[in-house]
């Protein structure tokens, strides 16, 4: 099992910033790749930004420039700083890991954290 800790998110104006953090713990599976999605309301929840472990990074285009994503390898934490906010921002940011045990892979997902930006 891995189990995902959240933080961060909150309500903020457009321009401002936010930073979110996820911390997995799991003490069997090896943790590859991190990352986050978002969801908003009525739409299909998409891809964010992934990190490797060798810290390999694949940004969605609309984030590209404003969101950076580090990754403590020691802590198995993620790191979402999100810049230059927009209203279309505005979505439930979901924790992703792409857990390894041997030749199996296993998908775990955060309970999500809501950020929403103003204009």
């Amino acid at each position: 099992q891995v189990q995902l800790v959240e933080s961060g998110g909150g309500l903020v104006q457009a321009g401002e910033s936010l930073r979110l953090s996820c911390a997995a713990s799991t003490s069997i599976f090896t943790i590859n790749r991190m990352g986050w999605y978002r969801q908003a309301p009525g739409k299909r929840r998409e891809l964010v930004v992934l990190i490797t472990s060798a810290g390999s990074t694949d940004y969605a285009d609309s984030v590209q420039g404003r969101f950076i994503i580090t990754r403590d390898n020691a802590k198995n934490t993620v790191y979402l700083q999100m810049n230059s906010l927009k209203p279309e921002d505005t979505a439930v940011y979901y924790c992703y890991v792409l857990a390894e045990r041997g030749a199996l892979e296993y998908d775990y997902w955060g309970q999500g954290t809501q950020v929403t930006v103003s204009s």
